[in-house]
């Protein structure tokens, strides 16, 4: 698939880390950060997941589309390679197309009922612990290895949100 021309990220930097600082935290940034991921990198749906290794659960704290992902939801981390890369080893994931998906989320059914057939999921890392994801999801094709340090550069800036977030 085609992307739009490279999207000069630096604007959308310093928006997202000027949301920083305003009152309403954390949506201020959640919502700073989907719309910087959308500029840049492009989605048709962004979530925003807390990870509790302890538990081994994942959290929904924000969400663009509430009516198939709310806020709030929880569910089980099942052992994958796709746990183990994206928090243990804490790499971003990309799943090409639909089989990708199919193969490590229980719910590929609702996400290509979205239009959805690619996943980028990003690892939230601070101190060498994996507080969260961000989950950009769009048409089959559309990420590549190339988005992967912008959206970890994105994804690192909302740190503070996580941190908030977790307690910490």
């Amino acid at each position: 698939m085609s992307k739009q021309a490279a999207i000069d990220p630096l604007p959308h930097i310093y928006a997202l880390g000027a949301a920083l600082r305003l009152p309403d935290q954390p949506m201020a940034t959640f919502q700073a950060l989907d719309a910087a991921m959308d500029a840049v990198i492009g989605h048709t749906y962004i979530t925003v997941l807390l990870y509790h290794a302890d538990l081994q659960e994942i959290e929904r704290f924000y969400s663009s589309n509430l009516d198939a992902y709310p806020i709030a939801g929880r569910k089980d981390v099942p052992q994958s390679a796709w746990t183990e890369k994206l928090l243990i080893n804490q790499e971003c994931y990309i799943g090409y197309d639909a089989n990708d998906i199919k193969k490590y989320f229980f719910d590929h059914e609702l996400i290509h009922s979205l239009g959805c057939d690619a996943i980028l999921n990003v690892p939230v890392v601070y101190d060498s612990v994996t507080l969260g994801t961000v989950n950009l999801v769009h048409e089959e094709g559309w990420y590549e290895e190339s988005d992967i340090e912008v959206a970890l550069t994105l994804a690192s800036i909302a740190t503070p949100a996580f941190l908030q977030i977790a307690g910490r």
